[in-house]
């Protein structure tokens, strides 16, 4: 019963993606679609890591540990336009030295 469903969860993905790549060139060239194109993975990553950074291990309640301190060091670097590396490994030795308190 498990594999129709992971079987039928492939066929959807796929026809999504190919529902994405049969849109003609005009539509997307219009510029209110690029626009809101251009904004859709900019906020599906800021879901992914609201929900990564503030949700509770075992419950519906809101987390604030060392991930949203991390969060908001990278924050900070990023508006200080600190180098990449240097927001990544400054958001984990944040992250570690909290966990480690």
């Amino acid at each position: 019963m498990i594999w129709w469903a992971v079987l039928g969860a492939g066929v959807g993905c796929y026809l999504l993606k190919l529902a994405g790549l049969s849109v003609p060139a005009r539509v997307l060239a219009h510029p209110v679609v690029a626009r809101i194109a251009d904004l859709i993975p900019v906020a599906l990553l800021a879901g992914l890591v609201t929900v990564q950074v503030f949700a509770a291990p075992h419950g519906r309640a809101l987390a604030l540990d060392a991930r949203a301190a991390a969060l908001a060091l990278a924050v900070l670097l990023l508006l200080a336009r600190a180098p990449f590396l240097v927001v990544v490994f400054g958001s984990a030795a944040c992250a570690a030295l909290l966990r480690l308190l």
